[in-house]
């Protein structure tokens, strides 16, 4: 049924129910459609009316198994799911009974006694937040020996020892769990977010290509899935998921708005983004200032540099200083700044140079990059750039050249101590030479004017930049 049709079917449904009460086939197609519709405790009352009338038919039972999944209520839904399963063990519904059967076995290893154990998941969830990813370990650790099909202390321990670093050991408990819980939908996340911060690019479009074809029951398997495609940079998709959540009456935590926010700014949904990050700030104010249009341009443009991920990361692990200042510059304009800084391995900033530090401290902000102690020509060098992102923000591939121009020349540039006196014919020189590099009809008195000054200025200061040219015998 179309969703755009559905308030129309609704209305005959309902009438069709009132004319024929009697008949549990109506009634069966109107429970399915208010379980579409994200009513489920009226889905299962319409739906239990039907299965009274004709408690043989085994798709009542079936959809009666499904609304007690959508409502938690996991005991029931595993009855009615075996109970499916005994009626017609080859019908329509046989995989979905059995995924249902799966799903309730994974996520209920141990039964309701004891909440000791979710208390101590709890702490070790906690630490890993706050960056104690030991100490997680040595909890989850032991938690697992105690209870060894705990697939979600199974989970967190291989993200603890991803984000310490520990990449095999993270990969080693992955495969533990998919190994005797195929198709466990946190693991394949985890596994997803690993592909992802490794680059390893192939093996991940064919696990996302899986993961799009999973409709859980689960309202956290269906968060979980929302978040880790807003996380690789899937927003459209992850988009989806969030508003379906909605949609259905979920009110959701810190972590769900976050994502929301971000998947919807990503998508162009600007109006719900702000909602949910204005939601996520009632919850927790510590957020403001990150916002993912924070420091931004105002329209985002998707196929820009600034918002390509790859780009960003290859320049900011690249093996050249250039290289790196330009990415870590990029990086305050660009969407994923939050994610990229908030990396344990991205960035290492005990191993940064003084050159290096001037741009990534300006991604944070410029009061974080200078000071009333910061060297002027930092402060010059830095307005150079802000004075040509302006005139080609933002930036297209093309752009990106320049850039890259401009970066080599600072780099040596500041290692010859350099003071980079007049901030504005600079930025003209460099863009002078770059375009008349490329295209014909690129005067000096046509650049001059364009930067207001004068055309011996900008004579003046395209000589004093070829000298840092890097120059090969």
């Amino acid at each position: 049924m179309q969703q755009d049709r559905f308030t129309e079917a609704h209305k005959y449904l309902k009438r069709a129910t009132e004319l024929n009460p009697e008949d549990p086939e109506i009634l069966m197609h109107y429970g399915i459609l208010q379980m579409e519709e994200g009513a489920f405790k009226e889905a299962e009352e319409t739906l239990q009316q039907a299965y009274v009338l004709a408690p043989e038919l085994a798709d009542i039972t079936f959809y009666l198994a499904e609304v007690h999944a959508h409502m938690n209520l996991l005991i029931e839904a595993k009855g009615y799911a075996e109970q499916y399963l005994k009626m017609d063990a080859g019908g329509p519904f046989a995989d979905d009974a059995e995924e249902i059967i799966d799903f309730i076995e994974q996520n209920d290893p141990f039964g309701d006694e004891d909440y000791e154990v979710y208390v101590l998941q709890e702490k070790a969830r906690k630490q890993m937040e706050d960056g104690e990813f030991k100490e997680a370990i040595a909890l989850l650790e032991n938690i697992i020996t105690d209870y060894p099909q705990l697939w979600a202390a199974y989970n967190n321990l291989a993200l603890a020892y991803f984000y310490l670093g520990k990449i095999e050991r993270a990969y080693e408990t992955l495969d533990e769990v998919l190994s005797q819980n195929e198709g466990n939908i946190h693991a394949l996340c985890n596994l997803a977010v690993f592909y992802y911060y490794e680059e390893k690019n192939e093996q991940l479009e064919q696990l996302l290509n899986m993961l799009r074809k999973i409709h859980p029951y689960a309202v956290e398997q269906r968060y979980k899935l929302g978040a880790t495609f807003s996380l690789v940079g899937q927003h459209e998709e992850a988009f989806k998921q969030f508003r379906k959540l909605q949609k259905h009456g979920f009110e959701g935590d810190a972590g769900f708005y976050f994502w929301l926010a971000h998947s919807a700014y990503f998508t162009g949904h600007d109006n719900i983004a702000k909602k949910a990050y204005a939601k996520l700030l009632e919850i927790d104010p510590s957020k403001e200032g990150f916002e993912p249009w924070q420091d931004v341009e105002e329209k985002i443009e998707p196929n820009s540099v600034e918002q390509d991920r790859t780009f960003l990361l290859n320049k900011i692990q690249n093996s050249y200083r250039s290289e790196r200042m330009f990415g870590f510059y990029l990086l305050g304009k660009s969407g994923y700044k939050q994610e990229l800084l908030a990396h344990p391995t991205y960035i290492q900033l005990e191993k940064l140079t003084v050159e290096e530090k001037v741009f990534l401290m300006s991604s944070l902000g410029e009061e974080f990059a200078f000071g009333e102690t910061s060297d002027p020509a930092h402060v010059r060098a830095y307005e150079i750039t802000e004075i040509l992102y302006k005139n080609y923000c933002p930036l297209n591939y093309e752009a990106a050249h320049l850039f890259q121009m401009w970066f080599t020349l600072c780099e040596r540039a500041m290692e010859a101590a350099y003071r980079f006196p007049n901030p504005m014919a600079l930025a003209a020189a460099i863009d002078f030479m770059f375009r008349s590099a490329r295209f014909d009809r690129v005067t000096k008195t046509g650049m001059a004017k364009k930067y207001g000054i004068s055309t011996p200025t900008l004579t003046k200061y395209v000589n004093e930049l070829i000298a840092f040219l890097p120059y090969t015998d």
